[in-house]
């Protein structure tokens, strides 16, 4: 009998997201769902992650609406969102009323798995967002944000899915966002966690340091049950390994995909010729395909490595670029070890740029840095130096509640600023998320004479 393992086709979300800034318009997708449909995947990845900011930011689109008519063209196969627990599609943590109506809408809208990670792997970060999927009758995949470092062993992440089970997770997800996972690593990993639980376990991975497509074969052999990949048109580098290459190597291997290669061509095709105007628009920078090694090194998601040169670049200091690398797993390290994904990925690397420019560590300290010193994030992986500690916050009390316990009920106050233009609980959702750009967007859709451009100049790119 051969083997059985489900793919999981994410370029309708982190493929377009890892390389075209999550430019795709509904328009470039719509004709070619019904074949997506057919094409035999585990669940399509459709919404969630960056996708919401950037349908109201930049292409005057209702993300719901979206959702919608992806819903209404994709008939059979699971849809799935990405979710950041607490923090929801923002960067903060928001009151657990709007967690819980967000969840409930996005089931209601067409989503049926809720894939849910927290950047600090604490769970109860996660909690209010598992029970919340759960009673609205969705799927919730909890995801291990995965890392290296001296804490970050096979025994943390087992013991992690164990609490992720006891919180009622439907499945688990090993979220590589770095493309750091090593094949051996991986084997060990999938292998532990089935003698774990019986829970269905996917793995998630990036192709950034050029490992990733020999990491699936040996999870694949250790006993994943779904693996996400991207089609080729938006694969590689920054993205997931290619669809095709791996259904075809899975398959020789004498395991069962259940994809139809047939239909694959025919989106592939569809999507190489959205590629292509993507690349024509200088929208798709060539170098997100590229292997960066470095990866393996520094332990930085590939997409975190061009935006710190960018915003190095910006400021006439492109030279100091190797040094920020350097500096960066050592913010790292004071500040316990929290894996870089957003939005900590964002917040650590800023912390090394101005480590580097001031040409003093923690001279200057954003206030999310010490926010986190807080607590006010959640518990750090491992204890934080305690001299930047005291740097930071002095003898400040440090949060050890769940920091959303400390948050009031937030819906009654944002439906009466947003009532003006608001028609619907996804638009009271949309302004609770992205405030300005929501409140423009509704704007211009419910007054003729709300005069505000669209957003024109790119943001930091969203890594997850």
């Amino acid at each position: 009998m051969s083997k059985i393992i489900r793919l999981t086709e994410t370029v309708l979300r982190d493929g377009q997201q890892s390389q075209i800034a999550t430019r795709m318009s509904t328009e470039d997708m719509l004709p070619i769902l019904e074949t997506l449909d057919q094409a035999g995947f585990h669940a399509l990845e459709v919404w969630g992650g960056a996708t919401f900011d950037s349908c109201i930011r930049f292409l005057n689109e209702d993300p719901w609406e979206r959702l919608r008519q992806i819903r209404a063209a994709v008939k059979d196969t699971k849809l799935q969102m990405l979710l950041r627990g607490q923090n929801l599609l923002g960067y903060r943590n928001y009151a657990d009323d709007v967690v819980r109506l967000f969840v409930e809408k996005s089931v209601q809208n067409g989503i049926d798995i809720i894939r849910v990670f927290d950047a600090l792997n604490d769970v109860r970060n996660m909690k209010t967002s598992i029970e919340a999927t759960k009673l609205a009758g969705g799927h919730c995949q909890t995801a291990i944000s995965y890392t290296t470092s001296p804490v970050h062993t096979v025994d943390y992440y087992v013991d992690l899915v164990g609490r992720m089970a006891e919180f009622g997770a439907d499945s688990i997800c090993i979220k590589d966002m770095a493309g750091v996972l090593t094949p051996q690593t991986g084997y060990e990993l999938v292998s532990r966690i089935k003698e774990k639980t019986d829970l269905p376990l996917e793995v998630h991975t990036h192709a950034t340091s050029g490992i990733s497509e020999m990491t699936y074969l040996k999870v694949a052999e250790a006993g994943a049950d779904i693996i996400d990949t991207c089609l080729s048109s938006f694969s590689g580098g920054t993205s997931q390994p290619a669809t095709e290459s791996m259904v075809l190597s899975l398959e020789e291997l004498g395991f069962n995909t259940g994809v139809d290669m047939k239909k694959v061509e025919e989106a592939t095709a569809h999507f190489n010729g959205i590629r292509d105007k993507f690349r024509a628009e200088g929208i798709l920078n060539p170098k997100v395909k590229d292997t960066e090694p470095k990866t393996l090194i520094y332990q930085v998601p590939g997409g975190m490595l061009s935006n710190l040169l960018s915003q190095l670049t910006e400021q006439g200091l492109a030279d100091k670029y190797d040094e920020v690398l350097a500096e960066v797993p050592k913010v790292r390290a004071d500040l316990g070890y929290p894996p870089l994904v957003t939005p900590l990925s964002q917040m650590v690397g800023t912390q090394a740029v101005m480590n580097v420019i001031s040409g003093e560590r923690f001279k200057l300290v954003p206030k999310e840095i010490k926010d986190y010193v807080l607590g006010l994030y959640g518990q750090a992986p491992a204890e934080i130096n305690p001299e930047v500690k005291e740097k930071i916050i002095g003898d400040a009390e440090v949060v050890t509640v769940r920091p959303a316990d400390l948050i009031e009920d937030q819906l009654p106050e944002i439906r009466e600023e947003i009532k003006e233009y608001a028609k619907s609980d996804e638009d009271v959702l949309m302004y609770a998320l992205f405030p300005q750009q929501a409140k423009d967007f509704l704007g211009r859709r419910e007054d003729p004479f709300y005069d505000v451009p669209l957003q024109t100049v790119d943001v930091t790119l969203d890594l997850q």
